[in-house]
């Protein structure tokens, strides 16, 4: 009776780890899937290191841009005042 006991306990451990065990088949599609996935971790890594490249040189131009605005208006500014006081000059002569 023991030994009936024993082999129904070793019996039912068995289907236990066997239905609890992923076939091949399965292994291989999360495998596909964690495959997959990654490329797409990978794009967008990539995909993201270019938009920061175009967004830097974006800022750099920006830069430039600002600073060649920042040259013509300390221009005019200059010009503007000089215009002032040739104007005063002409008028009290």
């Amino acid at each position: 009776m023991k030994i009936t006991q024993i082999k129904v306990a070793i019996l039912a451990m068995v289907l236990v780890v066997a239905g609890g065990c992923a076939t091949q088949q399965q292994i291989d599609e999360v495998r596909s899937i964690a495959n997959s996935a990654q490329s797409t971790a990978n794009n967008a890594a990539s995909q993201a290191s270019s938009a920061l490249s175009t967004a830097n040189q974006a800022l750099d131009a920006a830069r430039r841009a600002q600073n060649a605005a920042d040259a013509a208006q300390a221009c005019c500014d200059a010009n503007t005042s000089k215009i002032d006081r040739a104007f005063e000059q002409a008028m009290q002569k």
